[in-house]
């Protein structure tokens, strides 16, 4: 049955003000960076609700409005490309510690593809919903605004892999078959492998419609238990969605945790791009080898 996933992990404050989800079983992985973002801590304005973006640019002095900024991550038509570009490396240096570390990311199209991290280049990034590598000193991350973000780590290889899922990527799999991949490029065994499902719309608010369940049916024998029906609304639960796909890709479910958070009715912290008619910034989840 679709349930809704309550935050499971609570937002750590970096130093430079940025905050952080991070998944509290993965603590003592001391070779591993990994986090979620939230909005919080970054410059950018243009997705503040209208009054507070109107009282930060009429008076950045009063001390009400400092650090109102937020911390969008996407090249988004709205905002500017130097405001995310300050924002990634407030992110990047939160996660890792220096604003220096490269992230690698792609241009994500709701697809079941893949990708090795030495594949992509800033000239030519693929168009992909996962990435992975075992190479140190980088970050690889995923960009979301109400879509499941997957994180998965192989402590034996000291391998790592990071996921987009919307529905379209859950229906083609991208999560199954990403741990398929890294079983190919780096010899991964899944009852090995660790994976953190990260905050996105939750079954508390994604309605979708009958052609999405169908599409589901078609291709899981167990849809019907990802989905419930609300008076009028059916809703779709995709972190269990991909809660199911990694253990059918072998993972122990202990193994499995789920962050948590809804995007859409936790405004304070997250964006969405359903709650807000299409006008939000993007977050991003992120994972790396020290």
């Amino acid at each position: 049955m679709a349930t809704a996933h309550n935050l499971t992990a609570s937002v750590a404050c970096a130093e430079n003000g940025v905050g952080v989800l991070v998944v509290p079983a993965w603590s003592g992985l001391d070779w591993l960076w990994h986090g979620f973002s939230t909005h919080w801590g970054g410059v950018s304005r243009v997705y503040l609700p209208e009054g507070l973006r109107d009282c930060a640019e009429q008076d950045r002095r009063d001390q009400d409005c400092v650090g109102l900024g937020q911390l969008n991550l996407g090249f988004t038509a709205a905002d500017t490309a130097e405001n995310v570009c300050e924002n990634r490396l407030r992110f990047i240096e939160a996660v890792s510690g220096s604003r220096a570390t490269p992230l690698r990311t792609l241009r994500q199209v709701h697809s079941c593809i893949s990708v090795a991290a030495d594949t992509v280049v800033p000239a030519a990034i693929p168009e992909a919903d996962g990435i992975m590598t075992a190479q140190c000193g980088l970050l690889i991350g995923v960009q979301t605004a109400d879509c499941i973000p997957v994180l998965v780590v192989d402590p034996e290889r000291r391998a790592v892999g990071a996921f987009h899922a919307g529905w379209r990527g859950t229906v083609a799999r991208i999560v199954e078959l990403g741990v398929g991949r890294m079983e190919r490029n780096f010899g991964s065994k899944p009852a090995q492998l660790m994976a953190a499902i990260g905050s996105g719309i939750g079954a508390c608010c994604y309605t979708v419609g009958g052609e999405v369940r169908s599409r589901f049916e078609a291709n899981f024998s167990y849809a019907e238990e990802l989905f419930t029906r609300s008076e009028n609304d059916l809703r779709l639960d995709l972190v269990e969605a991909n809660r199911r796909q990694l253990l059918a890709a072998g993972l122990a479910a202990g193994s499995i945790a789920v962050v948590g958070g809804c995007t859409s009715c936790q405004p304070e912290l997250f964006f969405s791009h359903r709650a807000s008619g299409g006008h939000a910034g993007r977050m991003m989840a992120v994972i790396g080898i020290r």
